[in-house]
Order: C-alpha cells, then structure tokens, then sequence
C-alpha cells in the first residue's frame, strides 16, 4: 500500500515537473516573441526618422567622425532614448540601440553600456533572445558588423575576436588592453547566464 502510495507521490511530482518546464518553455517562447516584436517597430520608427532627416540634409550640422569629444545624436522612441540600429546582414540582424542600457529596457532592444562610435569603444549589450543577441555568440572572425547612427552615418566593422568573460570582469569587458585593436563590443550572456560572451569588432573604414 505504502510503495503503491509512494508511486502515486511521485508519478505527480513528475507531472508537476513536466508541466512546470512546459510552462517555462512556452513563457521563454512568447518573450522572446514579444521581444522580437517590440524592436521591430522601434526600427521602423528609426528608419523612417533617418529617411527624414536625409530629405533635409541641408539642416544637418557638419561634424567631424573623429571629434572624440562629440557625443551621439539620440533620438526619443515611446519614452525610450536611441543612439542608432545594429545590423548583421549575414544573419539577417537588424536592431535599434538604446542610448543606455537598463534591465527593463533589454527587454525592448540592446543598450549602450559605454562609450561611442567617436571613441572607438563602444559597447552594447543585449539580452540573450533568439533575435536579439543570442545569434551574436556564434559569428566567425571576419564578419560584417554594421551600426547606423541617428545622424545618418553608417559605420563598418568586422569580428576581429569573440572570448567569454565572467560576470565581475568589468573592466576587461569596455577597457583596451595593450594590443586590443577592437573599436566595436556586443556583449550577452552565455547560455545559463553564468558568462558573458564579448564579440570584439575593428572598423574597417571611416564612417560615412
């Protein structure tokens, strides 16, 4: 009777287990749904802001690309601040980029986490989605990297490097190194959360 009692207990342990990673499963697919979603419409409204201002660029300002001491043109999108959109045309990756990162921002598209394309050492994170920075983990050296600003300008990268990180190496991750020739950093979390994946671009040519 016990054993048989004891069967019971854990045949429903098992159910409630299953259907617990069923639910997480089918949450983890929705979000990354609605995350995809929501970054599209964003990039629609970047690039329908950038076609505008190309209709008038007679209003525009001349700056100099090698200003460092310029900061990045931002835009406002539904309360949220943007600096411009990240495209992989290999994997088929367009998304806008959040002039500072937050937690509840990542949810809607990568952010800035430190400097500028004026610098040379931009670094944006984003979260590991399936359309959002997940597929950056895999790209191989040599990889085209493009990142338009919301002046217009498009700058050109290449993957010169891709090394995991851990969590405290803070400095590691938006610091040059002696020998570090990266301009460009996408950084997300390896799978598990325990790392983070660094993808280290080089321009490859002034931005134009």
């Amino acid at each position: 009777m016990q054993k048989r009692r004891l069967g019971t207990i854990l045949i429903l342990l098992g159910a409630l287990l299953l259907a617990g990673a069923l639910g997480l499963l089918g949450y983890n697919q929705w979000d990354n749904g609605r995350a995809q979603k929501a970054a599209a419409q964003v990039l629609d409204q970047l690039e329908t802001t950038l076609d505008e201002q190309e209709n008038h660029l007679q209003l525009l300002v001349p700056t100099q690309v090698d200003d460092t001491a310029r900061e990045m043109t931002v835009t406002a999108i539904d309360g949220w601040d943007y600096i411009g959109y990240l495209s992989i045309p290999s994997i088929g990756l367009a998304l806008p980029v959040m002039s500072e990162w937050s937690y509840p921002g990542l949810k809607i598209a990568p952010g800035r986490y430190a400097g500028s394309v004026f610098t040379d050492d931009l670094v944006i994170c984003g979260h590991n989605y399936a359309r959002h920075f997940s597929p950056v983990k895999r790209l191989a050296i040599g990889t085209t990297v493009q990142f338009v600003d919301m002046d217009g300008r498009e700058w050109d990268y290449t993957v010169s490097k891709v090394e995991t990180l851990q969590p405290t190496q803070i400095e590691e991750m938006v610091g040059k190194a002696d020998g570090d020739d990266w301009d460009l950093t996408l950084f997300t979390c390896t799978t598990g959360g325990s790392a983070r994946c660094a993808v280290r671009c080089t321009r490859v040519e002034t931005a134009s």
